[in-house]
């Protein structure tokens, strides 16, 4: 309590510091003057919170729900769990902020879109603990079970479910703030109450007090979330809760399964993606099926110029994406490298990273536009931050996975701290690091379609915006499908890269 007191403190004291001194030149309001500006607000804020958390808030039971169904399957079936991980990631690769125009042609008016989209950001980030922890059992336990005579039920009841408990409590401190986030995007699309239409309001008008107040409104509201699941679980569960590091491994097979794997995914989503508009009765001029897009993008007299703007816009959006999301990963194994180094500073950096992250990134864009300009910079800035959280809490837990007694051996010899972390602790950090890796592929798609959509106006998230606005859904259903595919390339990407590099630094992360 202390720590986290002392971080809020430092974090209030050195954005104030900010706004005094760079008052006139970059467009920051001091927590002083966001104080006074939410205290002559009071009403308007409260009353848009309540209809942003109730959305969230139903998004966030909703989406649960779906993640706790989904890891019942692949545990009733076990041999339907790669198809149940893959079309999770699919889905949640669909970009946001293309989704939500097409949810709010299909839903129309209401705050359907909202509680929608609020789902969709969090039952992926519930799924993958849910299912780590399910088979987080000794063997020794399901043995026993067995040797009592015991069946599946019993196995399930008294000790998966069990074992569960902690990474789910992971999952939904996770999805909290996801789920805020998935609420403010569903805003933005066109519903008349809420944070997000105040944010598209002040942003508008340039009213930086109100953007900031906003900004400093929903993280508030995050951390509490965050931090009240955290303190339940620590009332009802024995220990504290894990650290979301990865999803479960797939089992070990031949690369014909993990073919076979692979196109049962893409058969099934395309199958359900044609029957489930055919069966909505959906209109075809904005409801586009498979064919439609295959179309577009092959053969329609338009084709040539269809790929053409798409790859011109790809290319944008990759070229301020990848350096982001380098430097979130290089930013957040580098700082958990260093408080392992220093952990002095730890109790105060922590607090700061974890306030950080918790500001919905589309109230953070205007912010960021604002300080450092449309350019790339700004969204470069933007993917890092996104990728930066996730990374660094992962990287912490990775690095005190350091075997006790390999470390008590280099101690014996007088090895020093960065001996130590170099040949014992990073070793012990790489699959915490590419876990997050893979993880943050869809965050940094999210961050980079979200700033061009709001802020630039440019690349893949400012094409999908202007689609949508001009009801050109053959280009807005293709870019929906590039962007999912990239992202689904990307997070494959990185797994094939782990497996390599941890075959030669960790061996024994990937054994069978």
């Amino acid at each position: 309590m202390r720590n986290a007191l002392a971080g809020l403190i430092l974090l209030l004291a050195l954005w104030q510091a900010a706004a005094l001194a760079l008052a006139g030149r970059y467009l920051i309001a001091g927590p002083v003057e966001v104080a006074q500006w939410t205290a002559a607000h009071a009403g308007l804020l409260s009353r848009a919170l309540a209809v942003t958390g109730t959305n969230a808030a139903a998004g966030f039971l909703l989406g649960n729900l779906a993640a706790v169904a989904l890891a019942g399957v692949a545990l009733l079936w076990p041999r339907l769990t790669g198809l149940v991980s893959g079309l999770a990631l699919v889905v949640f690769c669909l970009p946001l902020v293309a989704t939500g125009p097409i949810l709010r042609v299909m839903m129309g008016p209401g705050e359907g879109p909202q509680i929608a989209l609020a789902a969709l950001a969090v039952y992926y980030t519930t799924l993958i603990p849910l299912l780590a922890g399910l088979r987080a059992v000794p063997a020794a336990w399901l043995d026993l079970v067995h040797v009592y005579g015991r069946g599946r039920l019993a196995e399930l009841r008294h000790v998966r479910l069990r074992a569960a408990l902690p990474y789910l409590v992971a999952g939904l401190q996770i999805s909290a703030p996801a789920a805020f986030l998935g609420a403010l995007v569903g805003e933005f699309t066109g519903a008349e109450r809420g944070m997000g239409v105040l944010t598209i309001r002040f942003t508008r008008a340039l009213d930086v007090p109100a953007l900031w107040s906003i900004a400093a409104l929903a993280a508030a509201v995050a951390v509490a979330a965050y931090a009240l699941i955290g303190a339940a679980a620590r009332r009802f569960l024995d220990g504290s809760p894990p650290v979301l590091l990865a999803p479960p491994g797939a089992a070990p097979g031949s690369r014909r399964a993990a073919l076979v794997s692979t196109l049962a995914v893409v058969a099934t989503v395309l199958a359900a993606w044609w029957a489930g508009l055919r069966l909505a009765g959906l209109s075809p001029f904005f409801a586009k099926r498979p064919g439609d897009v295959l179309a577009a993008l092959a053969w329609a007299p338009d084709a040539a110029q269809t790929r053409q703007t798409l790859a011109g816009a790809l290319a944008q959006t990759g070229a301020h994406v990848l350096p982001g999301y380098a430097a979130g990963l290089a930013a957040g194994a580098g700082l958990a490298v260093l408080l392992a180094l220093l952990p002095a500073l730890s109790a105060l950096v922590t607090p700061l990273a974890i306030a950080l992250r918790a500001i919905p990134i589309v109230t953070t864009a205007p912010l960021i536009v604002l300080l450092v300009g449309r350019g790339a910079a700004g969204v470069v800035v933007l993917v890092a931050v996104m990728v930066f959280f996730p990374t660094f809490v992962a990287c912490q837990h990775g690095l005190r996975q350091a075997p006790g007694q390999i470390l008590d051996v280099f101690r014996t010899y007088a090895a020093g701290r960065w001996r130590q972390m170099i040949h014992v602790r990073i070793p012990a950090m790489l699959p915490a690091l590419f876990a997050s890796a893979r993880m943050s592929v869809p965050a940094a798609v999210l961050a980079v379609t979200v700033v061009e959509w709001l802020a630039t106006g440019g690349g893949i998230g400012g094409l999908m915006a202007l689609s949508a606005s001009v009801s050109d859904y053959d280009m807005l259903w293709s870019s929906v499908v590039l962007v999912t595919l990239l992202s689904w390339l990307g997070h494959a990407g990185v797994g094939a890269t782990e497996r390599r590099v941890l075959a030669r630094y960790a061996p024994e992360q990937v054994r069978p």
